[in-house]
């Protein structure tokens, strides 16, 4: 190979590394399996302290009513 095709060949590759990085993916980014595992159980539990959070207000505007019920009769 001759100098100069050699020369234009790495500065052409280095052209192409260039803009391969400037060009943005759709593609999502990758998440491992324990990471994806570590999300759910914390998705889980924060959805399960929201239905226990629920909960107790309902149990809280429950035992008001029937604290007032008595005051009334």
């Amino acid at each position: 190979m001759n100098r100069k095709k050699k020369v234009n060949q790495i500065l052409k590759k280095r052209l192409k590394q260039a803009n391969a990085k400037l060009q943005t993916s759709n593609k999502p980014r990758y998440i491992s399996k324990a990471d994806r595992a570590k999300m759910e159980l914390e998705a889980a539990q924060q959805a399960s302290e929201g239905v226990a959070a629920e909960a107790q207000a309902v149990d809280t505007e429950n035992t008001d009513e029937t604290a007032k019920d008595p005051e009334t009769k």
